[in-house]
């Protein structure tokens, strides 16, 4: 079942958050992965995961285990089917999808030739839109025997586009890893310092992927196009540590929104949009990025946005209970 804390746009007239409130979390307090935030991709996937990984990717304890208030992802040599070796990737697809906030993390990797541990966001639509189209947003990554850890976006413009940068770090101990995203940018985190800053903003290029619902990844992968593959001197078992992953969102009227439960067909759009709705709306309210009222009206099936110029709008939907939901669309 799709638990969304999509605690959508109460931002309409800003551009940037408090984020002062924890609206998602897992310590790993437990003894076992929590099924209700995590799920898994099993397998070699399609081209080693699109990357040539080397990994076969397995729910097994001995892969994916939680103790003593941490998360263990293993990656172990052993055959495992055509590949060498074992890992495991898990995913909140379907289970926590958000749109805007502040991520942290807090994260150990295993260091060594062929390491590829990594902490990383995809666009909750990708099943619709296939990437780069959904977006990806790479909070954290880092590779073989490297100083520093790598933050990256990746997005469609005529093509895979992708831009980051580089922070200096010893990813052996525990470092706290995180993003600051709001409607204008996306800001890379390392225990407290910004290194990296992106524009997604209405002036940024083929940054519409952004402004959309997107779900978490953990994995350890062995190999690829990026690492190269392991040599002699890597250790196995490598295992990567999680103490915990938070989300915070601004705490201004989130009592007040409902859990967005609208979708706007099509996505992007050029002269109408449809709402797709389990809930019941009176009103609704379209804004543009700067806050500004563009369309109004009762609740119809259809509205015409034909006269709008192309950009990211937000829709607010009065709801027949007092509370509002709030999403977003493209207009082409």
């Amino acid at each position: 079942m799709k638990l969304p804390f999509i605690l959508l746009l109460y931002i309409l007239h800003a551009t940037s958050f408090g984020q002062n409130t924890l609206v998602w979390s897992d310590e790993f307090d437990g003894t076992e992965l929590n099924l209700n935030n995590w799920g898994f991709d099993i397998g070699q996937g399609t081209w080693g995961w699109g990357n040539n990984e080397l990994q076969y990717y397995t729910d097994s304890n001995s892969n994916v285990s939680v103790a003593n208030g941490y998360l263990s992802i293993t990656a172990n040599n052993e055959q495992y089917g055509a590949a060498n070796y074992t890992s495991s990737r898990i995913k909140s697809k379907d289970l926590f999808e958000f749109q805007y906030g502040k991520v942290e993390a807090r994260i150990k990797v295993p260091v060594g030739q062929g390491l590829w541990p990594a902490f990383w966001m995809l666009g909750a639509n990708i099943d619709d839109v296939s990437w780069p189209q959904c977006g990806e947003i790479d909070i954290m990554e880092h590779v073989n025997t490297e100083a520093v850890i790598h933050g990256t976006h990746h997005y469609n413009n005529n093509g895979h586009q992708y831009f980051g940068s580089t922070a200096f770090c010893d990813a052996s101990e525990f470092q706290v890893y995180g993003i600051e995203w709001s409607p204008s940018s996306i800001r890379w985190i390392l225990n407290g310092t910004m290194y990296f800053q992106a524009n997604i903003s209405s002036s940024s290029v083929s940054k519409e992927e952004f402004h959309a619902p997107f779900f978490f990844l953990i994995n350890l992968a062995v190999g690829g196009n990026w690492p190269g593959p392991p040599n002699g001197a890597t250790q196995f078992p490598a295992v990567m540590q999680v103490d915990y992953v938070r989300v915070y969102q601004d705490n201004v009227g989130l009592n007040e929104v409902e859990e967005s439960k609208v979708k706007i067909l099509p996505n992007p759009s050029s002269d109408f949009i449809l709402f797709s709705s389990v809930v019941e709306s009176e009103q609704y309210v379209i804004y543009n990025l700067q806050g500004e009222k563009v369309l109004e009206g009762e609740q119809e099936t259809s509205i015409d946005i034909s006269s709008l110029l192309s950009g990211m709008y937000f829709v607010d939907l009065q709801l027949v209970n007092g509370q509002h939901s709030r999403t977003s669309f493209v207009k082409n």
